[in-house]
């Protein structure tokens, strides 16, 4: 995916995902970004409702890989620093950090969602749907975490849906570039250079327990390492994750 994937817009979807799910399960093997004005049916991680609104930015980009669905998940890093630069191109690059696992963040608040979907396709492989959500325009109100938008810290229009995507595809195109060549390592250390709460104290509210430490950084796949109050190490790998309140 060394350029950026073409756009199929479109005025009106429930989901992305959801419509990278169904032409996946249809035979079409992308790579095609899946790109809304409206979503009716946006969804983010754990099933949570993700209000696009208009003005704000809804895309999918559906592709296929021989990667395994474990490895496949990496993605989200890869996303997560392709919004970053996004933002880069409209906020102070001091106002944007990314909150593990892949939480793109301006001031601290919440600005962009991502949801990383995959199935085994049905002429081979495993297909991939990158969904990103970016609030342009304004930011929906979340009950568990602040938010803001690029509007919110801009003084001119904030971009387009369009020219946002052009910019996020570009971004996109090039950090899987690196994953794909060279392995999460690159993909690691970028994405800890832009890291938010990292030395300081995190909660992990997993489903079955809550785990309290000192966030030191990514493992190897991409794991949260957490070292509790006796000194242990744990990994994190799934779960919502709180950085003073952020």
């Amino acid at each position: 995916m060394a350029t950026p994937a073409p756009v199929d817009w479109l005025a009106e979807i429930d989901s992305t995902n959801a419509e990278a799910r169904r032409r996946a399960e249809a035979g079409e093997r992308g790579p095609a970004w899946i790109a809304a004005l409206r979503q009716s049916a946006g969804r983010g991680r754990r099933g949570r409702v993700w209000d696009t609104g208009e003005g704000n930015l809804a895309a999918t980009l559906l592709f296929q890989t021989d990667k395994a669905p474990g490895e496949a998940a990496q993605l989200s890093f890869v996303a997560a620093l392709a919004v970053a630069d996004l933002a880069h191109a409209f906020v102070p690059p001091s106002l944007v950090s990314l909150k593990w696992p892949n939480d793109p963040l301006i001031f601290g608040r919440k600005a962009s969602g991502i949801l990383i979907e995959s199935g085994q396709h049905p002429m081979g492989g495993l297909w991939v749907a990158v969904g990103v959500g970016v609030n342009l325009a304004h930011a929906p109100k979340l009950a568990d975490r602040p938010t803001t938008s690029f509007a919110d810290h801009m003084s001119q229009p904030p971009p387009t849906p369009q020219a946002a995507l052009e910019i996020l595809a570009r971004a996109f195109a090039h950090w899987e570039g690196v994953w794909r060549r060279e392995g999460f390592a690159p993909i690691a250390r970028a994405w800890t250079s832009r890291a938010h709460g990292l030395g300081e104290p995190a909660v992990a509210r997993l489903p079955d327990e809550t785990v309290q430490g000192i966030a030191e950084g990514l493992d190897i796949d991409g794991a949260l390492r957490l070292r509790q109050a006796d000194g242990t190490i744990r990994r994190i790998t799934a779960g919502d994750v709180y950085f003073g309140g952020a």
